[in-house]
């Protein structure tokens, strides 16, 4: 644990003083302070800062992520050639970018609130817009962390990694659409869910509107999910398959690393 706290300590030294970060954290500051300034109501404000974490957070990390692994490589294979535990060195890395990213969203999210005073009026839909944007962002750090163990090359994998999030913001939904329209004779619910625990960005989606009760917003996949499982239970289920989109990219990139002749 000592060695993880040392990788950890100079990772987040390293990553705090990256100008992407500190743009990151003015950008969400600059959308917060925005939407309350022109917005009347707290639950407009809300939706419209959903929207954009669903959107901007998955892009941002997944290329930051890939793009601090392969100008690591360096400091990698420094690091690998001292008698140090791998699993330790990857853990450090990992965290000491997603905990850096995670807390500029967090800073400059919270700052317009406090400063405008609206956190008091909707705290419930203010902690789980964070607690899904801090979800993504380690969602995102950890696919950019497996595409970047797998693949050597840095340009594959950037377009790689933003492939992805193409298919998980923008194709996921035209698919849901096709399959819709294709099997529409078909009862489709179990299909639906299952689709939905396959993208976290739509977990992430259904897991805050469920909150507001916005059917209209919920899209098919949300509706479905709000009528089997209820509110409660859906978000007990929907932070449920976040956490494992964490942990299961997390665990294969680590073994990758473990196996990986660099």
């Amino acid at each position: 644990m000592k060695l993880v706290k040392k990788i950890l300590l100079y990772e987040v030294h390293n990553t705090i003083r990256s100008r992407w970060v500190i743009f990151y954290t003015f950008f969400f500051f600059l959308v917060g302070y925005a939407l309350f300034t022109f917005s009347g109501e707290v639950s407009k404000a809300y939706i419209s800062l959903m929207n954009i974490v669903l959107i901007i957070i998955p892009l941002i990390s997944v290329i930051f992520g890939s793009i601090y692994f392969y100008n690591s490589r360096e400091f990698i294979e420094m690091m690998l050639s001292q008698p140090i535990d791998r699993k330790s060195l990857f853990l450090g890395i990992f965290l000491g970018v997603a905990i850096p990213l995670s807390a500029g969203f967090a800073l400059g999210f919270s700052i317009p609130f406090l400063l405008f005073g609206k956190v008091t009026e909707q705290l419930t839909g203010f902690l789980l817009l964070l607690l899904l944007g801090m979800l993504l962002t380690f969602i995102f750090i950890a696919l950019s962390f497996l595409i970047s163990v797998k693949q050597d090359d840095k340009s594959k994998g950037l377009g790689l990694a933003i492939l992805i999030w193409l298919i998980l913001a923008v194709v996921y939904d035209g698919i849901v659409v096709m399959i819709i329209y294709f099997f529409q004779d078909y009862p489709l619910e179990n299909t639906m869910i299952i689709l939905s625990a396959t993208n976290p960005i739509d977990l992430g989606r259904i897991l805050f509107l469920m909150k507001f009760d916005i059917a209209a917003l919920m899209g098919y996949t949300g509706a479905v999910f709000q009528r089997f499982f209820g509110s409660s239970l859906g978000m007990i289920i929907s932070i449920s398959c976040l956490l494992i989109w964490v942990l299961l990219p997390f665990v294969l990139s680590s073994r990758f690393f473990n196996k990986k002749d660099f």
